[in-house]
């Protein structure tokens, strides 16, 4: 079923990326794991069962696009506000319009853009008209509505996922741009070469709402008619589009995705992935101080007590950035990076922090041994404060004989060295402690 909502005066004409929006859920590029044929929720829809939905998925993927389709397909009023411009009041204008609409058995889609910006307040205003049905409730958002709605409209709502466009279904939109003689630009007698279209891919990032609003700056400067064709190369594509800027935020998904990554590829040993990581996110903006303080945490919780040594090294590369700034401190993120990937690698003092912090829980604020405390002053020692201590200094190999837990974690052994790098002598010192204290204790038996 066709939507008139995508029907347009010839006056005034839009943009390509307008005119080429797919007409039909059939005609939808890319998201076949969500709308496709035969899936549950194309089911849903092809059966006017339509759930309300939160729409997660990067820019460009056509979450604005489907939901037009949605409302076109089964027949509701579009309505579509932005969380960037609208407010509570303009909600409530909806529902009325919406309501008014559902006495005459009509119903109607609320497409809300970015609805990850409005407030938990103003989220929270749609749940009674959600529920009620008063408004089918579209809402999209490019951060993920885990964290960034509100758990009682998100439990009200079906989340889908729309996948970023790959290079295919980049293509086949290209394509059909170039083709349509109605819509695109199939009659402006445009030929672009291979190696024009690979330079439009490339420059998109996976947006196809960039693809072609670029191939409609592209055509704009080539001119062209259906009497006289016009070939359009590589060379014309970069003199007129700038390469989309490389997706990122500060404190979003897409940053944490990032460190993620950079962080996982250097505890895989990956150098290469390591560094490719590192160099995305200072060419996407990113405050290269936020690198150097992530590489920081690698070189504890990730290298750790298999090679102490690079923690150094790491914290000199922070101090580079913080005097260099970019590019030039990027080199020392690089070499940190990389030392960090070609390490041996050990987690056994995050392990022993996990295990350590459940004995804290479960006995609570256990007393200080007496032989561990400091007698500052005469009528504490008499108490017994210090009693007992051995100066290790003063012992043979250094050494003491008494346990400095308390009675109730006695022999608790929260680190276990792994087999890498520095760990096993580690592994032979605690080894040579607990052999030290046992002759003792026999002794003393």
């Amino acid at each position: 079923m066709r939507s008139d909502l995508f029907d347009r005066s010839e006056d005034v004409r839009p943009p390509l990326a307008e005119r080429m929006r797919p007409r039909t859920l059939d005609e939808l590029v890319g998201q076949d794991r969500s709308f496709g044929p035969g899936t549950p929720l194309r089911r849903l829809v092809d059966e006017d069962r339509l759930p309300s939905l939160i729409l997660w998925g990067p820019p460009g993927v056509g979450k604005t696009t489907v939901a037009r389709l949605l409302a076109g397909t089964t027949g509701a009023a579009f309505e579509s506000l932005s969380a960037v411009l609208s407010g509570v009041k303009d909600v409530r204008d909806v529902v009325e319009r919406a309501r008014e609409r559902r006495k005459d058995g009509r119903r109607t889609l609320l497409f809300v853009d970015e609805i990850h910006r409005f407030n938990r307040a103003q989220q929270d205003a749609f749940l009674p008209h959600v529920e009620s049905g008063t408004v089918t409730l579209v809402g999209a958002t490019t951060e993920n509505p885990v964290f960034h709605v509100t758990a009682p409209l998100l439990s009200r709502c079906r989340m889908v996922t729309l996948d970023a466009l790959d290079r295919g279904a980049l293509r086949s939109i290209l394509g059909r741009a170039l083709s349509d003689r109605t819509h695109g630009l199939g009659a402006r007698g445009l030929a672009f070469d291979d190696a024009a279209k690979d330079a439009l891919l490339d420059a998109c990032g996976g947006d196809a709402r960039y693809l072609l609003n670029s191939l409609d700056d592209v055509a704009g400067a080539a001119g062209g008619d259906a009497g006289n064709a016009t070939t359009v190369t590589r060379d014309d594509v970069l003199a007129s589009v700038a390469r989309r800027a490389l997706r990122h935020d500060r404190d979003g998904d897409e940053h944490f995705n990032l460190l993620s990554a950079l962080q996982k590829s250097i505890r895989s040993g990956d150098v290469q992935a390591g560094l490719y990581w590192c160099v995305r996110l200072m060419e996407a903006g990113e405050d290269p101080l936020a690198v150097a303080r992530r590489l920081v945490v690698i070189a504890s919780e990730d290298v750790g007590l298999a090679q102490p040594a690079v923690l150094p090294i790491v914290v000199a590369a922070r101090d580079a950035v913080e005097f260099l700034g970019l590019p030039e401190g990027g080199y020392a993120l690089l070499e940190a990076v990389a030392v960090l990937a070609s390490a041996p690698r050990s987690n056994s003092l995050a392990r022993a922090w996990s295990a350590i912090r459940e004995d804290v829980a479960k006995h609570g604020a256990l007393p200080v041994p007496m032989h561990l405390r400091n007698a500052p002053a005469k009528p504490l020692a008499a108490m017994g404060w210090g009693a007992g201590y051995q100066y290790a200094h003063d012992q043979p190999a250094g050494l003491v004989t008494h346990d400095c837990l308390p009675p109730e974690l006695a022999g608790k052994a929260w680190y276990v060295p792994g087999a890498a790098g520095r760990e096993p002598d580690i592994a032979a010192h605690l080894a040579r402690v607990a052999e030290h204290r046992r002759i003792a204790r026999e002794g003393k038996a």
